[in-house]
């Protein structure tokens, strides 16, 4: 379900680019994702708000995790093509292993290696016809691995944190936190999208975003 719902969100951005800046979209997103999956999940009685330094934790935390990877990512997409954009991303368990054995103290064991391996081969066979387009977008290409690099270490990060609170309310507030920053960078880089000639086709790609 999880592979189902986020492959159909790279085409889905992709087309509500043809409509509104990326940052603005990401920015939307991001504010309104994380404002229902706080009513959600304060229905189940978790524990919302954090304490004392789970704040800072939490802000160091949506860095690498919401806003490098969402920022980055959607700047990708504008740049590439949606597949292309998607497959570059999915270089992130690459990085995983190089920054956790380089900063962390991971051992790359001999399955690693193979893990590694496959998942390069992987890449290079959904890219074998791809690499003449790709190489003629240098920037979006940065923008992806970035991206993917962002989430690698984002994802080191979140494994080692200690929190009293939920997975999921860190979570809601990393992408409150992290859209403050986008937020600031869409209205100071891009204009405000005038929403009353939007498509029915990006109110859909909109709402899908948001979910």
């Amino acid at each position: 379900a999880l592979t189902l719902m986020w492959g159909v969100n790279w085409p889905m951005m992709k087309l509500s680019l043809q409509e509104m800046t990326p940052l603005f979209f990401r920015a939307s997103t991001m504010l309104f994702g994380a404002g229902w999956l706080f009513f959600y999940v304060k229905r189940s009685g978790e524990r919302m708000w954090p304490v004392g330094r789970e704040w800072v934790a939490i802000a160091v935390l949506a860095l690498p995790n919401v806003l490098g990877w969402h920022t980055l990512s959607i700047l990708g997409v504008q740049e590439l093509a949606s597949g292309r954009a998607a497959i570059l991303g999915f270089t992130m368990p690459i990085f995983t292993v190089l920054l956790g054995a380089a900063f962390f103290g991971e051992r790359i064991t001999r399955r690693v290696q193979v893990a590694v391996v496959c998942a390069s081969i992987a890449i290079a066979l959904l890219l074998w016809h791809e690499v003449a387009r790709i190489s003629g977008q240098p920037t979006g290409i940065a923008w992806m691995l970035g991206a993917a690099f962002c989430w690698a270490l984002g994802t080191l990060m979140f494994r080692r944190s200690t929190f009293t609170l939920s997975p999921l309310v860190v979570t809601v507030w990393m992408l409150l936190l992290g859209s403050g920053p986008v937020w600031s960078l869409a209205l100071a880089f891009e204009p405000l999208p005038n929403i009353t000639n939007f498509s029915l086709t990006m109110w859909v790609c909109l709402g899908y975003g948001v979910i």
